[in-house]
Formats: structure tokens, C-alpha cells, sequence
């Protein structure tokens, strides 16, 4: 493996799919974002926020739930 693979492999792309896109970097930018806010929905669902406010006034009250600890 070489040099770059093994890098690759560390964020765990597989060197076959970053191949795929070499040609294409905007296409492998939508495609990573596209991941990444997937992720982002399914996390903000299962914490039963729908909103960014929500996220930081959540985040706010575990902080003074922390504190008073």
C-alpha cells in the first residue's frame, strides 16, 4: 500500500472510490457534503432537534447541567 493509500485508508476511503473522482473534484465535493448533511439530518432526528437554535440552546443547558455537577 502505498504512501497515499494508506492515508486514504486512515479516513476510511477505500482507493477505488477516491480513484472515481480524481477527474472530477466538485463531483467528489457535492458527493462528500451530500454525506455529510445525511449524517447531520439523522443525528438532528434522533436527538429531536429540527433547528440550529435548538442545537445550541441543548447544547447550552447540558454545559449548566455539567457545571452544576
Amino acid at each position: 500500500m502505498s504512501k497515499k493509500e494508506s492515508k486514504l485508508h486512515l479516513v476510511g476511503k477505500v482507493p477505488e472510490q477516491v480513484d472515481d473522482f480524481d477527474d472530477e473534484p466538485a463531483e467528489y465535493d457535492a458527493m462528500e457534503q451530500l454525506e455529510l448533511l445525511e449524517s447531520l439530518r439523522e443525528d438532528m432526528e434522533d436527538l429531536g432537534v429540527t433547528t440550529l437554535a435548538e442545537i445550541i440552546e441543548r447544547i447550552s443547558e447540558l454545559h449548566s447541567q455539567l457545571d452544576k455537577q
